[in-house]
Formats: C-alpha cells, sequence, structure tokens
C-alpha cells in the first residue's frame, strides 16, 4: 500500500484518543481526517488536552465514515458496538479499543460486563488484535477487537508456556497499574487525595473483567487455574505485572529465558531480559514495548519448577493506541512498526 492512509478517531479525547492523535500525527503514512467528541464537539483539540495539535472536534454523528480507510474507536465498553458497526458497513478498517469484540460469544461478554450485545453477528468477524498471536488474522480483517492492557501483558508473559505445554496452573497474576488505565472520567479513587501514595488492590481473584481475555487466549479455567489481583499505582502510566508460575519440567533460569527467545525472537514488540533480571516500569514506559524478565524462585543456576514472570507495559501504548497503530499497519500492509519509534531490519 503506497497512497496516504486516511483515518478518523471516534472519541479523541480521552486518554487512549490522546495517544492515537499524537501517534497518527506523526504516522508519515497517515492523515487525519476527523476527530469526533461528544463532550467537546464544536471546540479544538487543544481546548480538551495541552496539545500542539489543531484539529477540529465534531460530534460522531457528523463524522465521514465513507470517506476514511480506517476508523478506530475509543469509546468506553458498551458504546462502541452500534458506531463500530456503522463503520464496518461503511466499508472501513475498524480498530476499536473498547471490549466490545474481544469476547467471542455474546454470552461471555454479558457474564463479565453486564451488557447485552447488540451487534452479535460481528463478533465472528472481529480479529483479537494481539499480533504475537494472531498476526494472521489481523492481516486479513476488516475488524480488529484491540486488546485490553492487562491481558496484553498476562498472556504475553505466559504464552510461551502455554505454547510449550509446561504451564502447571493455578497461575496467580499479581498485576498494576498506573491511574491513567482508569480512563480520564473521574471516580472518587482516582482523585489525586485518593490515590497518592497509596497502593489499592481491587476487584481480586476470579472478578475482574479481564480475566475473560486471558481465559479466552490462554485456555485457562475458572478461579482454580488463574487468579488476577489488580492493584492501583500512584503512577501516571504503566503496568507491571508479576507472576509466579510452576511448570511440568525442571528448567534453569537460562533454559526458560532460551525458550522465551525462541517464542518471541522475531517480535520487535516483546523485549526479553537477560535471566535473572526483573522488567521494570521504566524498561517499557513511553515505548510499545513488552518487556520480560525472569528468574528462578530461588536461584538461576538450579534446575527448578517454580519461576517468577515479570512483565512490563505502557498501558496507553502496547496496553491501547500503540498496539492500535501497530494492528492498522499490519491490517494495511505496513511496516509493523512504522510511526511506533522502533526500526525492524
Amino acid at each position: 500500500m503506497t497512497q496516504t492512509v486516511k483515518a478518523g478517531i471516534i472519541g479523541a479525547t480521552g486518554y487512549t484518543g490522546q495517544e492515537l492523535v499524537r501517534l497518527l500525527h506523526h504516522h508519515p503514512r497517515v492523515e487525519i481526517a476527523w476527530l469526533t467528541s461528544e463532550t467537546y464537539a464544536g471546540k479544538r483539540l487543544p481546548d480538551a488536552f495541552p496539545l500542539p495539535y489543531d484539529y477540529p472536534l465534531i460530534p460522531a454523528a457528523d463524522a465521514d465514515l465513507s470517506g476514511v480507510d480506517v476508523v478506530f474507536l475509543a469509546l468506553p465498553h458498551g458504546a462502541s458496538m452500534d458506531s463500530v458497526n456503522r463503520a464496518y458497513d461503511a466499508g472501513a478498517l475498524v480498530i476499536d479499543l473498547s471490549a466490545d469484540f474481544r469476547l467471542h460469544s455474546s454470552e461471555a461478554y454479558a457474564r463479565w460486563y453486564g451488557l447485552k450485545h447488540t451487534q452479535t453477528a460481528l463478533l465472528d468477524h472481529a480479529a483479537y488484535g494481539l499480533p504475537e498471536l494472531h498476526r494472521r488474522e489481523i492481516a486479513s480483517a476488516r475488524l480488529i477487537a484491540n486488546p485490553g492492557c492487562y491481558p496484553t501483558a498476562a498472556i504475553l508473559a505466559l504464552f510461551p508456556l502455554i505454547h510449550s505445554a509446561l504451564l502447571k496452573p493455578p497461575v496467580v497474576i499479581d498485576a498494576k497499574s498506573g491511574v491513567s488505565g482508569a480512563g480520564r472520567k473521574l471516580s472518587p479513587a482516582t482523585h489525586f487525595v485518593e490515590a497518592n501514595e497509596n497502593l489499592v488492590p481491587y476487584r481480586v481473584g476470579y472478578r475482574h473483567r479481564h480475566v475473560a481475555e486471558i481465559e479466552q487466549e490462554l485456555g485457562l479455567k475458572g478461579p482454580e487455574e488463574v487468579l488476577f489481583i489488580p492493584h492501583l499505582v500512584p503512577v501516571n502510566r504503566g503496568i507491571l505485572e508479576t507472576t509466579v508460575v510452576r511448570i511440568k519440567k525442571h528448567y534453569t533460569a537460562g533454559q526458560l529465558h532460551e525458550l522465551y527467545l525462541r517464542c518471541y525472537d522475531r517480535e520487535p514488540f516483546v523485549n526479553i531480559l537477560p535471566p535473572g533480571s526483573m522488567a521494570t516500569l521504566a524498561h517499557s514506559v513511553g515505548t510499545n514495548l513488552c518487556t520480560i524478565g525472569m528468574t528462578g524462585a530461588e536461584d538461576d543456576d538450579s534446575p527448578a519448577d517454580t519461576f517468577v514472570v515479570t512483565v512490563s507495559i505502557d498501558n496507553l501504548l502496547k496496553g491501547a493506541s500503540g498496539q492500535a497503530v501497530q494492528n492498522m499497519n499490519i491490517a494495511l500492509g505496513l511496516p509493523e512498526a512504522m510511526g511506533l519509534g522502533v526500526t525492524v531490519p
């Protein structure tokens, strides 16, 4: 594909919408055709964010869906379904950053999100937009369901063990997210005086709705196989997950490291740290990288069946808008890392 890609963003004034604007504005092959915002319709982007990109903001009803090549939807869960349907019918590539098309069944969606799915016919057309697992499906899809931020990190941390039939459930995932993961709409928990200098677990065990994606993509089932413990931490952005895993064979940390290297050898956005090194927020924040580290429970040189796997991503980039641009590149036949700050040989 050689021509300029025209893009529209529905819901451009949330945190993920803001990141999409920044990435697409600097993308060498993309022209932003329009941005929508119901809250700021009739104003300009700098009225919503202190950004140097002077785009007008229009209501979604005024967006020319047939005049763009790709439509990104950065709307809350439950609010994307009808807009996705209209954009899909207009012939655009549709990339939805909500959870509305991530789960394969309407029953699972209703169970975890408490909402009735109104566009069930499109569920079979949606590719789960995690390139490391589904690049082929993404390349031929017209509807891409961008994964959640917590699941992106968890799935990439555990997939090599699942793929090699080594994982011995249950797994306990201790996850921590920056406050931007809660979105721009305020709640008591995200006020500065509540979140600052605090560390808050929430929806622990088998309660957080992102568990559904982890189960779906890794084939884990129920609280006997996966327990997820999310926390809100007082940083702007970033996700760090620490998982204790047991495997069916005895490996050294070096052998486990080689397994992960083989699995992700050709992945431009997966960074495997040396044996014994732990992922930190600083490894990934501000990038589209997923950084994975691992160490033995006791030491790194003796064969063992228990390991600690750590993973970090930027929740607004690899966990949302950066991954959405990565998916666009794949689906439109562009270099996968284009516009994402990484040059792939």
